[in-house]
C-alpha cells in the first residue's frame, strides 16, 4: 500500500492526467488541420480535388490509429514486469520522439510513418496510469481512477486541441506538433518529480498478460469499442471539412467547434467514471442509446452551424461517458491479465478511430455530402449495442451454469456426509 501526502496525491494524478493531455492532443489535432496538412503535403491531389485530398490526409489519422493498436498490447506484455513509473517515463520520451519527427519529416509517406511510431506508446500509458492512478486513489476507484487519467484526453479537447489547432492554422500544421511535443516533455519532468516509485509485478509475465486473448468476453468487448465507438471518429475526423464545406462558414470557427466537443467530452467522462463504478452494464447502454441519438441529428442538422455546434457537444459528451466504461469492463474480463486488460481498451478504441475516419473519408470522398459520416457512425454504433447485449447474457448465462455447479457440488458433498453419517450409525449399533 502506497501511503501519500493529499498534497503528493494531487500532484502525481495532476501529472498522471498531464501525460493524457498530451495524448488528446497529439490524437486530435490533426482533425481541425486536415486541409492545411493536405495542402502541404499532398498539393497536386489537394488541386486536383479537395475532397479526394482531404481524404487522404486523413490517413495521418489511421496512421496514429494503427500504430495505438499495435503498441497498446505489444509493449503492455512485454513490460508488465517492469516500474510502472520508470515505464511510464519511458512511453513519454517516446511520444516526444514520435511528435518532434512528425513535425519535421518532409514527405507525406515519412509523416505517416512518424504518425504510426508516434502511436505506438498511446495504449500503454493510458493502461498502466490508469492502474497507478487507481491505486493511489484506492481501492473501489477503477473507474474513477481510468477517468481521472482520460480527463487529461478530454480537457486537451477544450483547451489544447482548439488553441493548438488555432497555432497551426496562424504559424502552420508543423508548429502545432512542436507544440504537442513540448506538452510530452513537460509531463515527462512532472511524472519524474510527482508520481510515487511503484514497483512492478514480480509474478507478471509475457504469456500471463496474453493470456487474455484466450477469452472470448474480451475479444467481444474489445468489438464494442472497436465497432461501436468508430461512430464518433467517422464524424469527428471531418469536422474541420463539416465546418467549413458542409456549413460554409470561415475556419477560424473550427476551433470553437472543437470547444464544444471537448467540453461535452469532459463532462462525459466524469459521468462516465461515475457510473462505470456504480452499474457497468447500463452506463454502456445509456452510453450508446446517446450515442446513437446524438449521431442520427449530427446526420440531420450538418448543413447549418447551428446543429453542427449542439450535435457534436453531445457527440463529446456521450462517446465519453463508453471510454472509462469499456476500459473498466476490459479490466474485469481480463482477470490477472490486468495490464494489458488496461492497454487493450485503447486498441479497440483506435481500431473504431481508424475505421471511423476510413469510412467517414469514403463516403466523403464518394460524395454522399457531410451527412453521410453521421449515418455510418449510426450503423456502427448499432453493432456496439449488439455486441453489448451478448457479452452481458453470455456473462449472465455464465454466472448461472457456475452458480448451478456450485449448488451441485454442495448438494453431493452433503450426502456424501449423510452417508458417512449412517455407516457411523450402524457401526455403533
Amino acid at each position: 500500500m502506497i501511503v501519500l501526502t493529499t498534497r503528493r496525491k494531487t500532484l502525481a494524478l495532476i501529472a498522471l492526467a498531464l501525460g493524457g493531455f498530451g495524448i488528446g492532443s497529439t490524437e486530435f489535432v490533426a482533425m481541425g488541420l486536415l486541409p492545411n496538412i493536405a495542402q502541404d503535403l499532398l498539393p497536386g491531389l489537394y488541386a486536383r480535388s479537395s475532397d479526394e485530398g482531404i481524404a487522404q490526409a486523413g490517413w495521418l489519422v489511421s496512421a496514429y490509429a494503427l500504430g495505438v493498436v499495435v503498441g497498446a498490447p505489444t509493449i503492455a506484455a512485454m513490460s508488465s514486469h517492469l516500474p510502472k513509473k520508470k515505464l511510464l517515463m519511458g512511453l513519454l520520451a517516446l511520444f516526444v520522439v514520435g511528435t518532434v519527427l512528425s513535425a519535421v519529416l518532409p514527405t507525406f509517406g515519412w509523416v505517416l510513418g512518424a504518425r504510426f511510431f508516434a502511436g505506438l506508446p498511446h495504449g500503454a500509458y493510458f493502461g498502466i496510469a490508469s492502474i497507478v492512478a487507481a491505486t493511489i486513489m484506492g481501492p473501489g476507484n477503477r473507474g474513477k481512477g481510468v477517468a481521472l487519467v482520460l480527463s487529461g484526453l478530454t480537457i486537451a479537447n477544450v483547451i489544447g486541441v482548439p488553441s493548438i489547432t488555432a497555432l497551426g492554422q496562424a504559424q502552420g500544421w508543423r508548429a502545432a506538433y512542436l507544440a504537442v511535443a513540448a506538452i510530452f516533455a513537460l509531463t515527462f519532468v512532472a511524472v519524474a518529480l510527482a508520481v510515487p516509485r511503484m514497483e512492478g509485478d514480480s509474478s507478471a509475465s509475457m504469456r500471463r498478460e496474453l493470456s487474455a486473448f484466450k477469452k472470448p468476453q474480451v475479444w467481444l468487448v474489445m468489438g464494442i469499442g472497436a465497432i461501436g465507438f468508430g461512430g464518433f471518429f467517422a464524424v469527428y475526423s471531418y469536422i474541420a471539412n463539416a465546418v467549413t464545406e458542409g456549413a460554409g462558414v470561415d475556419e477560424g470557427v473550427v476551433p470553437w467547434v472543437l470547444v464544444g466537443v471537448g467540453v461535452g467530452m469532459t463532462i462525459g467522462n466524469v459521468i462516465g467514471g461515475w457510473a462505470s463504478d456504480k452499474n457497468l452494464k447500463a452506463a454502456l447502454t445509456v452510453g450508446f442509446v446517446g450515442l446513437i441519438t446524438a449521431l442520427v441529428a449530427y446526420a440531420l442538422l450538418v448543413d447549418g452551424i447551428v446543429g453542427i455546434f449542439v450535435t457534436t457537444f453531445f457527440l463529446g459528451l456521450v462517446s465519453s461517458m463508453i471510454g472509462p466504461s469499456v476500459q473498466s469492463r476490459l479490466m474485469e474480463v481480463a482477470g490477472e491479465s490486468q495490464v494489458i486488460g488496461a492497454a487493450l481498451n485503447h486498441s479497440s478504441m483506435n481500431l473504431g478511430n481508424s475505421a471511423g475516419a476510413y469510412l467517414g473519408g469514403a463516403v466523403i470522398a464518394a460524395g454522399f455530402g457531410f451527412a453521410a459520416p453521421g449515418w455510418v457512425g449510426v450503423a456502427l454504433a448499432l453493432v456496439g449495442v449488439v455486441l453489448t447485449v451478448i457479452s452481458f447474457r453470455l456473462q449472465r448465462s455464465g454466472d448461472a451454469r457456475q452458480a448451478a455447479l456450485c449448488a451441485a457440488a454442495s448438494e453431493a458433498d452433503h450426502k456424501e456426509d449423510t452417508d458417512t453419517g449412517s455407516v457411523f450409525v450402524v457401526q455403533g449399533r
